[in-house]
């Protein structure tokens, strides 16, 4: 019986060094050396801090600043803790929501944030982006559509030209990756950092 057992042992223990500790640690070492922004979370920095990471989104609700997608990721609630309170772009709880299309509470959100964009920019159709969550709720992208639909409220907030806005909303747009892999899209945190440099709140 011990002969039998021993392979097995031996399997285990050694599966366990390659696939748990051996190719973990080269796997971490070759994307630290060739993607060391990436492997390190893309942090972002301003005077010296982090302020967050190019990989999650954030929640803006300024009219000075870019929105990005809604979040249905959440927490426990503080004060009871068999509930949770919503907690958008939470990335130690990524999740989308489970609301299917049949569901009147996703259909009753979905118009009120329909009704209220539209109010913001009637002349505008409602890019599909700014009223849907993801499947992880942590999206930090947004369309070039989104942004566009955005660039009055911001311009208007912020006392600029809307010209000025789209030109930053440009440059702030990248292409689909080698050219063909996702979509065109625009990074939220990135642009709005950018819109505080170039023109500081007051």
């Amino acid at each position: 019986m011990l002969k039998e057992i021993r392979p097995a042992i031996v399997i285990l223990v050694l599966l366990t060094l390659i696939t748990g500790l051996a190719y973990p640690l080269a796997m971490t070492g070759i994307a630290g050396t060739i993607f060391p922004r990436q492997a390190q979370g893309s942090l972002i920095e301003k005077d010296g801090k982090v302020i967050g990471s190019a990989l999650i989104g954030q929640s803006f609700a300024d009219d000075k600043y870019f929105h990005g997608r809604p979040s249905a990721t959440n927490a426990p609630d503080p004060k009871d803790s068999t509930k949770t309170v919503d907690a958008p772009y939470n990335a130690s709880n990524s999740m989308g929501s489970n609301l299917g299309p049949t569901s009147k509470v996703l259909a009753d959100r979905l118009k009120g944030d329909v009704d209220k964009l539209r109010a913001e920019n009637p002349n505008t159709p409602v890019p599909v982006d700014l009223v849907t969550t993801t499947g992880s709720g942590l999206d930090p992208d947004i369309s070039p559509a989104a942004a566009d639909f955005q660039i009055p409220r911001v311009a208007h907030a912020r006392g600029m030209k809307q010209d000025d806005v789209r030109s930053l909303v440009r440059k702030h747009t990248m292409d689909r990756d080698l050219g063909f892999l996702g979509e065109p899209r625009v990074n939220v945190l990135e642009l709005n950092l950018e819109l505080d440099a170039l023109h500081p709140l007051r």
